[in-house]
């Protein structure tokens, strides 16, 4: 990403900031694992959206009065004993090139800016990201700063800008796109080469590995999230990660996956038989999925209540579902189909941004996944599409991606 895309985000994130505000950001750190080695880093993504600095400990703050915004960026001091154990940090130029940000100070001088700030000027309002998914999640620096801001400026107002960064990240750019296309491409690559080495008797991480490989070709370190390679009555476990069983001659392979390329997601649900042939009940489950798909996806367009896909979903899924004798009754779906059909997608698989009233708008890039779940059977079924919302309709940013019985068996019997 160019600078000026960073640059842009910030700007839009002023204009919604109270007056007098001080906003605080910061990258993070990788946790510890055990004895002296840590997870790997990933920069937290509302810092990462603002700044496009992908290094840990860093922290960004801005200063708003009036019109008159002044921002900063804190960075590490260079360390030449321990760049040769990890390589050098961030260097204060190429923090004012990627970020354009032109004040680049060293950490130790943070807390002296905020101080300064609090005690000598009129600012009462600090915006910190204060995400807490959990009661009992572990506590972040945000947090921790947030206390000590409470317990040493009491008049300070303390406010939380993550719903605010997380509705801007609702709508993607022609640059975002063009990011998640790219993802969808290598991760539509992986799946090509897991059905091109796929055959009965293989275990469900001997595919996984043909998916990684294609990824490690392609340059990508990070996944979209834990891959699902689920085979047989594992496709009826929607998270279901072991990823050890056997793959049995006439079983389906439920697939949900995805490659990240340069912290944009894919993420894509595909099954096939691993024989290379469905059977004549796995090929009746399979198109009462793709239709449902295929009819949820009709539906979006600007000005579609988000809800409004689900029922969509669901209509189908029970309406086929009667007609073919798995249930009696519509209302039993639930037995059948038990998650929603859509989420976000961006620099989080399950992006950020709330669903409450939610109305279809341009520049939205949502999933469709709609599926089935017939543990008696051990059938799982499920199909995804990344989509985005256009100014028209939408557009299938997944459409190259062979979803019908006929291409996927001829793809397989090559």
């Amino acid at each position: 990403m160019h600078k000026n895309f960073f640059i842009t985000n910030r700007n839009h994130l002023y204009e919604e900031l109270k007056d007098q505000a001080l906003l605080v950001l910061f990258a993070g750190k990788a946790p510890q694992k055990s004895a002296d080695e840590n997870y790997k880093f990933v920069p937290n993504r509302h810092f990462y959206y603002l700044t496009g600095i992908d290094e840990p400990n860093i922290i960004f703050a801005a200063r708003k009065k009036g019109e008159k915004v002044e921002e900063f960026l804190f960075i590490e001091k260079s360390n030449p004993v321990l760049e040769k154990w990890v390589g050098k940090s961030i260097s204060i130029s190429d923090a004012m090139e990627i970020s354009g940000i032109e004040n680049i100070l060293y950490l130790e001088q943070f807390e002296a800016t905020v101080s300064q700030t609090l005690v000598s000027e009129t600012f009462f309002q600090v915006y910190l990201d204060l995400e807490r998914r959990e009661l009992d999640a572990m506590t972040t620096k945000a947090q921790q700063f947030a206390s000590k801001l409470q317990s040493n400026y009491p008049y300070v107002q303390i406010n939380n800008v993550y719903p605010v960064i997380s509705e801007l990240r609702v709508y993607k750019t022609p640059e975002e796109i063009e990011k998640i296309k790219k993802a969808i491409e290598i991760t539509q690559n992986g799946i090509r080469n897991v059905m091109k080495h796929a055959k009965p008797g293989m275990k469900e991480y001997q595919l996984e590995a043909h998916f990684d490989f294609i990824l490690n070709s392609e340059g990508v370190s990070e996944h979209a999230f834990p891959t699902i390679v689920a085979s047989g009555k594992n496709g009826t476990i929607l998270h279901y990660e072991k990823n050890n069983a056997i793959v049995e001659d006439g079983s389906l392979v439920l697939l949900d996956l995805g490659a990240q390329f340069e912290y944009y997601n894919a993420d894509i649900s595909y099954t096939f038989p691993v024989n290379g042939k469905f059977t004549d009940k796995q090929k009746v489950y399979y198109n009462i999925v793709l239709k449902a798909l295929r009819e949820t996806t009709a539906l979006i367009k600007p000005g579609v209540p988000f809800a409004k896909l689900n029922e969509m979903t669901k209509k189908v899924l029970a309406e086929e579902c009667v007609k073919v004798g798995l249930m009696k009754e519509e209302t039993e779906i639930s037995k059948y189909y038990y998650h929603g059909v859509s989420h976000f997608l961006g620099l989080d698989t399950h992006d950020v941004g709330s669903y409450k009233d939610l109305v279809l708008q341009p520049g939205m890039v949502l999933t469709v996944e709609p599926g089935l779940y017939i543990a008696d059977e051990e059938i799982g079924i499920r199909i995804e599409d990344d989509v985005l919302v256009t100014e028209e309709g939408h557009e299938v940013l997944t459409k190259d991606i062979i979803r019908s019985v006929e291409d996927i068996e001829e793809y397989m019997q090559k």
